[in-house]
C-alpha cells in the first residue's frame, strides 16, 4: 500500500508572530504569506471580528499568527496559504518564556565556504550568535532568533 505525502508545517510559538515572519522570511530567502483576501472576504461576510487583525506590510493580518512559505512552492490564491514549505508563528503570552533548549530546530546550509559572511547577515537582520562549534565533523554556528530561538549556521 502506498500512501500520500502529509502537508505539514512547521508551527513555532511567538511573542511577535509578525516581527519572527519576517525574520525568517528575509533568513530563509521566503515569503510571508499574504490572507488579507481571505480575510477580507471573512469580514465581508461577518464571520470574524475586526479586533482579531492587524496591519501589517500594509495590509490585513491577523493578529495572533504570521506565516513564511517557500517562494517557488505552490499555495491557495484565495486563501494565501502555502501549500508546500512553510513556517507558522503563533503568538503565545508575554509570560511564556523560553526556559530550556529547543527540541527541535532549524539548520541553514549557505554556500559552502561563507559561513562568517552568513552569520553577519543573518545578525544583521537581528539574530545573535551563541556558539561556534568546530569539530572533525564539521563547523557551525549556533545562533540564536529576535525572540531566542535557537538555529544552527553550516
Amino acid at each position: 500500500m502506498t500512501s500520500t505525502p502529509l502537508h505539514w508545517k512547521l508551527v513555532v510559538d511567538a511573542h511577535d508572530p509578525h516581527a519572527q515572519a519576517d525574520f525568517w522570511a528575509a533568513a530563509l530567502g521566503y515569503e510571508v504569506e499574504d490572507h488579507s483576501a481571505l480575510i477580507g472576504k471573512l469580514l465581508d461576510a461577518g464571520a470574524i471580528p475586526p479586533e482579531i487583525l492587524v496591519g501589517h506590510h500594509g495590509r490585513r493580518a491577523w493578529r495572533d499568527a504570521a506565516a513564511v512559505r517557500h517562494p517557488d512552492d505552490p499555495y491557495d490564491a484565495e486563501s494565501g496559504t502555502g501549500l508546500g514549505r512553510r513556517l507558522l508563528f503563533n503568538r503565545v503570552p508575554g509570560s511564556e518564556k523560553k526556559t530550556g533548549k529547543n527540541r527541535l530546530h532549524i539548520d541553514l546550509h549557505g554556500p559552502a565556504g561563507e559561513l562568517d559572511g552568513e552569520v553577519e547577515r543573518l545578525r544583521a537582520l537581528g539574530a545573535r550568535v551563541e556558539n561556534h562549534v568546530k569539530e572533525p565533523s564539521g563547523e557551525w554556528m549556533v545562533m540564536t532568533d529576535p525572540e531566542g530561538g535557537e538555529f544552527c549556521v553550516h
